[in-house]
């Protein structure tokens, strides 16, 4: 029996097209406002940087925003599912320490190479040629992986919940972020981050209420753990304590937690995204922003999927469940259909609203920073590297929005190859281990050891690849005798593949770097990257890297300044991180996992009470501390919109000059010379 649709395709085509342009729209009009209000031109440095000025509340909301993939929420709630409530925990815990950790290589990459665009001309300034290339594949294959996992996973569940066309859903998903992005650049990945941000958590917090305190059907966490320990008598978990749900002893959970921890180490340290992040914000503001961000972060797909997962196992044997009388089936479960199945067995169509926002939210937002981290490869990593070095910003532009829109036509038509081909999210999600992990340790060696040499680092990713691979396959025949979609998408193979392919480089970075010579390398070429050329651009406005009111000896005294903040940073957070990684990994789900404890009912109680808790901290530190932090600037640009719809006040445009502030704003984006010429 299939499933029921919950909303007719009007729903589908509304929210996918509809908020799809009103994004846009915003977009184009908030550009708008901060080249009127606030002085700001899109330079080619704009739009790949943001002005390298972003602060900490904004950043901590961008990473929520873009490390809230499809998978975040769909993928979660699956092996919520499959595992019961050892899943969502190693997920999100497997997934969270990446951030955590990647806050210290930000820091390195601030101090380290203070001018650069994208990781990748960190890697040609140390290594040349060979490696860049090698470094440039394995990026631009991160970004695809990612960018089909986004618009895979949010298509099958916009299919799913309307009925709409699953190739016509693949098509318009990107339609609306590419317009948003064209116009804004990365400074439109950060507004709209926010605001992404904000909804989704709305959504969540309701959900959870609603599971745990409101519903009819539920109501509180008593009653979904009763309903979770009937479940278990009809369908105990294989490989789970006593076949429970309520066990953090999960064999195949914790086999899932190793391939999560291996596969999004290469999605976070070798996304260039994530670069992108680091090199927006403002020195000071790269440490907390990332630490804000991966902490917020954590409780979204462990409440959610502690939310939904639970729910659906709760609700499956309840008519008001879509494949009511029958359970999920595997291939729905991949699909991502977990999520959106519970969500309409708990509110009905608001349910599959409320489902269908939060999948635009994290598909649009994480796409938006897919587009700007390929284009940014692109424009200064080929084009500018091997095509035309001496390109002008003014060209540059025109190059980054021609990547972009092609960029999106690319992953869409591959999504539909996929689609027809049978491989689902839940099978991308668990095999770009496999083929990108290979490369974040000579990636991270780059910024932190000075002796890899160009030979460690160009050939350890293609070895570890092809090693990985072998594991891979050889475990998956081994295992089944066949090279299907469903053996190779099993657990073992998986896992093989995965850890053969980060741990590989162990082996081969000292054995190369020892054996052809360590580079002694003296950090020097990449404090040489320079900024993009936008002097053409200062003919309409002064160009935004050079005014800055200061003579060279002051630039010079203040770039001392940031190096010796970076320096203090970098020591806080490499403590912070290994204190913070140890905890999420080690301390807080060993014991439960070493014991096989059952939750009781009140430790259950307890369990949702700090996931609850945890969701409303993140509202706080990344949905409402960027406007506190913004306030300022946001209340002075609102009186200056209201005085030029009124006429109360002569307003003259401050396009003249274009400086940006670091201290007041989310949109940090005019100094206090400024503010004491436009007052």
């Amino acid at each position: 029996m299939g499933a029921t649709v919950a909303l007719d395709q009007s729903y589908g085509y509304g929210i996918v097209l509809g908020l799809g342009f009103a994004f846009a729209f915003g977009m184009i009009l908030t550009t708008f406002i901060l080249k009127r209000y606030n002085s700001e031109l899109q330079t080619s440095e704009m739009f790949s940087t943001a002005g390298r000025t972003v602060k900490s509340g904004l950043v901590g909301s961008a990473v929520v925003s873009s490390w809230t993939w499809a998978a975040t929420l769909l993928q979660s709630s699956g092996v919520c599912y499959r595992y019961g409530v050892s899943g969502p925990f190693w997920y999100a815990s497997g997934a969270t320490v990446q951030i955590l950790l990647f806050a210290t290589l930000a820091i390195e990459l601030k101090r380290r190479a203070p001018n650069a665009h994208t990781f990748l001309e960190v890697i040609r300034a140390r290594y040349g040629t060979i490696a860049h290339i090698v470094f440039m594949v394995f990026g631009l294959v991160t970004n695809i992986l990612v960018s089909l996992m986004l618009i895979v996973g949010g298509s099958a569940t916009v299919s799913a919940l309307t009925g709409m066309h699953t190739i016509a859903a693949i098509f318009l998903l990107p339609l609306g972020v590419v317009l948003y992005t064209l116009v804004g650049g990365l400074k439109a990945t950060f507004l709209t981050d926010w605001v992404h941000t904000f909804i989704l958590l709305i959504i969540i917090i309701i959900f959870s209420l609603t599971t745990y305190a409101t519903s009819d059907t539920l109501g509180s966490p008593s009653a979904v753990y009763d309903a979770l320990a009937a479940a278990a008598s009809r369908h105990p978990v294989d490989g789970n304590a006593h076949g429970s749900y309520l066990t953090m002893r999960s064999r195949d959970g914790a086999i899932f937690f190793v391939i999560n921890i291996v596969g999004n180490f290469g999605t976070v340290f070798l996304d260039n995204g994530y670069y992108n992040k680091a090199i927006a914000a403002s020195p000071v503001h790269a440490l907390p922003g990332y630490l804000i961000g991966g902490l917020s972060w954590f409780a979204i797909p462990w409440l959610t999927a502690t939310t939904m997962g639970l729910a659906a196992l709760s609700l499956e044997n309840n008519p008001l469940f879509p494949t009511y009388p029958d359970r999920m089936s595997d291939a729905a479960v991949s699909e991502g259909l977990v999520l959106p199945y519970a969500a309409v067995a708990l509110l009905g169509k608001g349910g599959a609203v409320a489902t269908l926002l939060i999948i635009f939210m994290a598909v649009t937002s994480a796409t938006s920073a897919e587009l700007i981290a390929v284009s940014s490869i692109f424009t200064y990593d080929f084009y500018r590297t091997y095509i035309k070095p001496d390109a002008s910003g003014k060209r540059l532009i025109y190059i980054s929005h021609c990547i972009v829109v092609a960029y999106a036509i690319f992953i869409s038509c591959f999504s539909v190859g996929l689609w027809y081909a049978g491989i689902s999210m839940g099978y991308l999600y668990l095999m770009m281990g496999c083929i990108i992990s290979s490369a974040v340790l000579p990636a991270t060696l780059t910024l932190v050891w000075n002796k890899q040499n160009k030979y460690a680092a160009a050939l350890s990713p293609v070895l570890g690849l092809a090693v990985a691979l072998i594991a891979w396959l050889v475990t998956a025949k081994k295992q089944c005798g066949s090279l299907d979609v469903a053996c190779t998408g099993s657990n073992m193979p998986m896992l093989a593949g995965n850890v053969t392919a980060l741990l590989s480089p162990l082996v081969f970075i000292p054995v190369l770097t020892y054996a052809l010579g360590p580079q002694n390398y003296d950090w020097k070429s990449m404090m040489e990257i320079r900024k993009g050329d936008d002097t053409d651009e200062s003919s309409v406005l002064t160009d935004v890297e050079n005014t800055n009111g200061t003579d060279a000896s002051d630039k010079s005294l203040q770039e001392k300044e940031e190096q010796e903040k970076l320096l203090r940073a970098g020591k806080i957070s490499k403590i912070t991180t290994i204190v913070m990684t140890i905890a999420f990994l080690v301390l807080w789900p060993l014991p439960m996992y070493g014991s096989g404890y059952i939750f009781s009912k009140p430790f259950f109680t307890g369990w949702i009470t700090v996931g609850i808790i945890w969701i409303f901290g993140s509202f706080f530190a990344v949905g409402l501390f960027p406007i506190f932090e913004g306030r300022r600037t946001l209340i002075r640009t609102a009186k200056y919109i209201y005085g030029d719809i009124t006429g109360s006040r002569s307003f003259k445009s401050t396009a003249g000059t274009v400086v940006h502030e670091a201290e007041d704003t989310p949109s940090e984006l005019v100094s206090s010379k400024e503010q004491e010429k436009q007052g």
